[in-house]
């Protein structure tokens, strides 16, 4: 069998979840290195660990230094999984890509305009290929959606709404995750908006091209950094608008994620937990008999075709779906990923601008992206 012979760097919760999973779910996947700037992530047991990487693993060489990782294996590896915070994911994913290995990274896909244009043209002039790692595409309720509008059952969509909430448990001060990741005590909420605008995208026949946002300000943690809710309005160049709403502290401890969906010939809705109400995933169509009052739907977040799989694991399957596609697509020697580099920055340079927007208190900006002319002119403007 031919093999996928990755590296991994970032060893972090994030990181050493998805080795585990590609080395232990997939025969086809051979786990050859990993790098992380403390050792002691290798080297001792970590949370929710049996043992220590090293005694799990002890094939796999390990590095502090991802420059020497890479020359030393740049020519038997086929992946590099970059895992790092996720302000700094490009960096890494450039290199590999300059040696001709292919990426998989976790959004968002940048941190700045000269990150995705860097980016962009490393791809482009690489063997190789960048696969996002945007689980929520993945997830069931995800697909249904997709399927639906593919059937015409919903019409062409003209406006919709995403929530991403997560609820403020911990002071900055004290909760280990914000003391170990600078970049969560700045990074303006609305910037971590792939979760959302990535799904509703794979219903989408344009790009985002306007946005608006603004920002609360700071009123439940007055040391925070960051903007305790930021609201954006995109739209594309018809008209098709999307709400999106993020928040950097709140005291409202509900599910993450809801999308709606208002369809030319249907709706379609997907409702996150409310205390001990459960999840529900809603759709009404004009096209379907017997859907034309709001129905509910029996799905979740596991893919339909991993209902039966054991080893599906990850964020509801969906961690477990992106490699299964990955791994597909790499043996078959498919053109392209499922979820390719250009996906990530469709979803990832919105986020962007509108910070900067919300920075310019509400003014409204154009969004333009790596492969058009116009995107080096905004690279001073919205980085600056």
């Amino acid at each position: 069998m031919k093999k996928a012979r990755f590296a991994v760097v970032g060893l972090g919760h994030r990181g050493r979840h998805m080795a585990r999973l590609a080395a232990d779910k997939f025969a086809c996947a051979e786990f050859i290195a990993a790098c992380d700037i403390d050792p002691l992530l290798w080297e001792e047991k970590q949370w929710l660990q049996e043992d220590a990487l090293k005694n799990i693993y002890p094939d796999v060489k390990f590095y502090t230094k991802y420059e020497e990782m890479l020359e030393k294996h740049a020519e038997e590896l086929d992946f590099v999984f970059v895992e790092t915070g996720a302000d700094v994911h490009a960096d890494f994913c450039i290199k590999a890509l300059q040696k001709n290995i292919n990426v998989f990274s976790d959004i968002p896909s940048v941190a700045t305009l000269a990150e995705a244009k860097k980016l962009w043209d490393a791809q482009c002039a690489s063997k190789a290929k960048l696969m996002t790692g945007a689980n929520t595409n993945e997830w069931g309720f995800i697909n249904l959606l997709v399927d639906l509008y593919n059937k015409g059952l919903l019409g062409e969509p003209y406006y919709m709404e995403a929530e991403y909430i997560h609820a403020s448990r911990e002071p900055a001060a004290t909760n280990p995750i914000l003391i170990h990741s600078p970049w969560r005590k700045t990074l303006p909420p609305i910037r971590y908006c792939t979760h959302s605008l990535g799904p509703l995208l794979r219903i989408m026949k344009e790009v985002l091209r306007y946005v608006v946002c603004m920002g609360t300000g700071v009123h439940i943690n007055k040391n925070a950094l960051k903007d305790d809710m930021q609201s954006a309005l995109f739209q594309t160049e018809s008209g098709v608008t999307i709400r999106l709403l993020r928040n950097g502290a709140c005291r409202a401890f509900i599910g993450h994620h809801s999308y709606r969906v208002f369809g030319t010939k249907g709706y379609f809705e997907r409702v996150a937990e409310r205390g001990k109400t459960p999840s529900v995933v809603r759709f009404q169509s004009d096209e379907f008999y017997g859907a034309r009052e709001l129905t509910e739907l029996q799905v979740g977040m596991m893919p339909n075709e991993y209902m039966d799989k054991p080893d599906a694991a990850g964020h509801g399957g969906a961690d477990y779906a992106l490699f299964d596609h990955m791994f597909k697509a790499f043996l078959e020697g498919a053109e392209d990923f499922p979820i390719s580099l250009r996906d990530g920055l469709m979803m990832t340079l919105p986020g962007i601008y509108a910070a900067k927007s919300a920075a310019l208190k509400g003014e409204k900006l154009t969004i333009h992206y790596p492969w058009e002319k116009e995107f080096e002119e905004d690279i001073a403007r919205i980085d600056g």
